[in-house]
């Protein structure tokens, strides 16, 4: 299949509308948000914001949570270090409040403290916390656990780690409902098959006998919305409750939880980093950094008319709504960088998959077979990036691994220049593995945490027998360099680099031999969106320099949009659409395409701003 590389649509250019718009930032985005709103109220587009008719104002009850000057502080040594400083915070009866921030802002701490969950020798130094006009700030333990699940349920971000995993998952709702004395025996059951039917499990009857790991992450994150919601508290607090999954279940949780709590009228407060979803999601939004609240307001003006600089970072990096880098990003690769190191010019593509297929036998399923991929066929010309999307369980991962040579497709074949993955030998088969790198999600779980950045980043070059020690220590301080990390980070472990020092460390490794092909597996998914944007932008700087091609593996077309040239769609293994990014992006042929991007949060205000 031919590649053409995408540029900016004709629409996107400087002069276009929308590039018009987007070459003012945060105001342009402001002007579409309000034309997007006008539309909305039924206004001609030329409508000025004057001749709109304002939708009615959302009435809350009375004050709900209340918290006064807030200060929570860790003991470290001798110090008490403070993570949360003077943070006033108040959510009302039926109101959805979001709190935003990167990693180190302090949400998920005031979170924890709002509930006496406070880790380690954390403590609430200062300040108060009320519950429907009650001081729990300093609450005894048995009051505190009566709270918790009755009055406050919680709903925590990784679901595999907070599920018991040798217990069903019906007796851990029931669990919490005998807990609090509201039913027992057979009632018990019969309520913990109701709650998980309200949650969205499909023949919750037969599943709530069923164990998590039998699950998939957005059923476990419904059976943690039935345990939450169990005793139909007054207040959920949902701390990164969809950050681990694909945006159509992160959609189908959050549409279930907002019908759930609107039903009821129970309150949330929505602890987040992306601030797309919270203005998807929230009422009203409050932004930390570095433990203090730096803004606050309804959720459209802050997207609108941020007025503190670390609020419009936020804006500008969130890539649900952030879309102005995509534009100049897509300008920019139509300029390459002359000589880069991987510009052949032989017009060979970097990677060739033809009719890729893989089946797996697995016990009691009928016939025994599972095909996760079905006939793939794509190419990734050199310098070039192919974005590979879909909702878990679409086989990207499974193809990204058979790429590196880590599963052997059942049929078709996978070509890295002239070589055939997997059939090459000797120095052709070595050439081969060292002509692609692969950078993996989770930077926390990917490197080893008892080397020093200097051993990662060597590693790679000793593998390949480059160079004597000092030849390879000068490699290492030139790939930090790349990375923009400094170079005394090199003997520096993994535990003493913050998420996003340690996946440029991941990046700096898959460059070291200098490879045609990196394979990104999720690698930025994991990140805040701050940090998430600073590596998308190492990451083109570096095709532009080396004319390295990368194989971007991901669940978010929001992304997608501002590193791809290409995007393929697969859905059931199958590949279901492939074109431009534009193409894809701009006017995508199926409505499973279609489903993914209107999934993304904030889809409304992005496709305002996107045209």
């Amino acid at each position: 299949m031919s590649h053409v590389a995408g540029g900016a649509g004709p629409d996107d250019r400087p002069g276009g509308p929308v590039g018009h718009a987007l070459g003012r930032g945060v105001e342009g985005a402001g002007e579409a948000f309000r034309a997007l709103r006008a539309r909305i109220a039924g206004s001609s587009p030329g409508t000025t914001d004057g001749d709109v008719e304002p939708a009615p104002e959302k009435v809350f009850g009375p004050p709900l949570l209340e918290v006064r000057g807030l200060t929570v502080t860790y003991r470290t040594g001798a110090d008490e270090v403070p993570a949360v400083q003077d943070v006033d915070l108040l959510v009302r009866e039926g109101e959805r409040v979001a709190v935003v921030g990167e990693s180190g802002s302090g949400k998920s701490t005031t979170a924890a403290a709002l509930i006496g969950l406070l880790p380690g020798s954390g403590r609430v130094a200062a300040g108060t916390i009320s519950f429907a006009g009650e001081d729990v700030t300093h609450a005894s333990p048995a009051r505190l656990q009566q709270l918790r699940g009755r009055e406050v349920g919680l709903v925590p971000q990784d679901p595999m780690s907070n599920l018991n995993p040798v217990m069903r998952v019906g007796a851990q709702v029931e669990e919490v409902l005998r807990a609090h004395g509201l039913a027992s025996g057979r009632r018990a059951r019969e309520r913990a098959v109701e709650l998980l039917g309200h949650a969205g499990i499909p023949d919750a009857a037969r599943r709530a006998r069923a164990y998590p790991h039998e699950f998939s992450g957005g059923m476990r994150q419904r059976v943690l919305i039935a345990i939450a919601l169990a005793c139909e508290p007054r207040l959920l607090v949902a701390d990164e409750p969809t950050s681990a999954l694909d945006v159509t279940v992160q959609r189908q949780i959050l549409d279930h939880l907002e019908h759930l709590t609107e039903s009821t009228g129970t309150s949330m407060l929505l602890v987040t980093h992306d601030l797309g979803l919270a203005a998807d999601r929230a009422d009203t939004v409050v932004v930390m950094s570095k433990g203090r609240v730096v803004e606050r307001g309804p959720a459209a003006q802050l997207l609108t008319d941020p007025q503190h600089e670390y609020t419009r970072r936020l804006v500008a990096a969130a890539p649900s709504v952030g879309a102005a880098r995509a534009t100049v990003r897509a300008q920019a690769r139509e300029a390459p960088v002359a000589g880069r190191r991987h510009d052949r010019g032989d017009g060979v593509p970097v990677l060739r998959v033809e009719d890729v297929t893989k089946t797996y036998r697995v016990r009691g399923r009928g016939n025994g077979d599972l095909t996760a991929v079905d006939g793939v066929s794509l190419v990734v010309p050199a310098g070039t990036t192919t974005a590979v999307v879909g909702e878990s369980g679409s086989g990207k991962t499974t193809l990204a691994r058979m790429v590196l040579g880590l599963e052997e497709p059942t049929s078709g074949r996978l070509l890295v220049g002239d070589d055939v993955v997997g059939e090459a030998r000797g120095a052709r088969r070595r050439a081969v593995r060292r002509a692609m790198q692969p950078v993996f999600q989770d930077p926390y779980a990917s490197l080893d945490p008892t080397m020093s950045v200097e051993r990662l980043v060597d590693e790679p070059l000793r593998v390949f027998d480059e160079g004597d020690r000092a030849s390879r220590r000068r490699r290492v301080g030139e790939l930090l360099d790349q990375v923009s990390l400094p170079r005394d980070a090199a003997q520096r472990r993994p535990a003493e680099l913050s998420g996003g020092q340690r996946q440029r460390v991941a990046i700096a490794r898959a460059l070291a031999v200098e490879p045609r092909l990196v394979v990104l597996d999720e690698a930025v998914s994991a990140l805040d969106v701050l940090v998430q944007d600073q590596v998308l932008e190492l990451l083109h700087e570096l095709q532009r320099e080396l004319g390295v091609a990368y194989l971007f593996i991901t669940h978010d077309l929001a992304v997608v949009r501002q590193v791809a040239h290409a995007v393929a769609v697969m859905r059931r293994g199958r590949l279901v659409e492939h074109g431009t990014t534009d193409a894809i992006m701009g006017d995508p042929q199926e409505d499973y395409t279609r489903e993914l991007l209107a999934a993304i949060p904030g889809a409304e205000f992005y496709a305002a701003r996107a045209g």
